[in-house]
């Protein structure tokens, strides 16, 4: 998967799923996608917010974007998210969590989302491990089917794991042909209390850990299906 800002919860269920993550940090930025964006609720609509870069564009490789001005954006955003939520039942410690977060001194996004997730992954007991494919592979020669093949090669793994948006980039006969089972994960449709009965769904792990205690979200880590 690229790496996501902090992403929503079936990002977190899929890791929670398999063995080994791979961040696919090597291959192009796409413009109007999660790398640098996500909703959070604000004044308890859908919001969303957007982490400034430099010179970003699809010509350029994720790795290799840095963030513009992180300095005034975390400012801005923690005050965001300290007005928005601060009613929220588990404010305290999500604050606390993201306030860590944004003390990364890592100004690419890659490496400022890596960071993110670990700091997550961390709170949630979550053990997978983390590999980012620049530094590892050797690779990007390859595209697309191909160059995640190549990578369940190296790993010597027996499956490959995906959310529902991959479904139309890989063959699940290619992938059996190659001893590789292919599945994607759905997150289950599932709600939470939030400020008021109205529930808004798809938004930032953020939400979720708001209105969530640790425990609770380690349920809802498990709450998809794999097809």
């Amino acid at each position: 998967m690229q790496p996501y800002l902090f992403p929503y919860i079936g990002y977190f269920q899929l890791i929670n799923a398999v063995d080994k993550f791979v961040i696919y940090d090597d291959v192009n930025f796409i413009n109007k996608g999660w790398i640098n964006r996500n909703h959070i609720l604000v004044n308890n609509e859908k919001h969303l917010f957007t982490l400034p870069l430099k010179k970003s564009g699809q010509n350029k490789l994720i790795k290799d974007i840095e963030i513009h001005d992180p300095e005034e954006w975390k400012i801005k955003f923690l005050k965001t998210i300290e007005t928005s939520y601060k009613h929220s039942e588990y404010f305290k410690n999500t604050f606390e969590m993201i306030s860590d977060i944004l003390n990364s001194v890592d100004n690419t996004i890659s490496g400022f989302n890596v960071y993110c997730l670990k700091i997550v992954m961390k709170y949630l007991d979550l053990r997978t491990e983390i590999v980012e494919s620049s530094e590892v592979y050797c690779n990007s020669d390859l595209r697309s089917q191909e160059r995640i093949l190549d990578i369940c090669s190296k790993e010597n793994a027996t499956g490959y794991f995906n959310l529902p948006g991959g479904a139309d980039l890989y063959s699940h006969e290619i992938f059996n042909s190659k001893g590789i089972t292919l599945k994607f994960l759905m997150p289950d449709n599932f709600t939470y209390r939030q400020f008021d009965d109205n529930f808004t769904d798809s938004l930032s792990i953020i939400d979720v850990l708001m209105f969530n205690s640790k425990e609770r979200v380690r349920e809802l880590l498990n709450k998809y299906v794999l097809s």
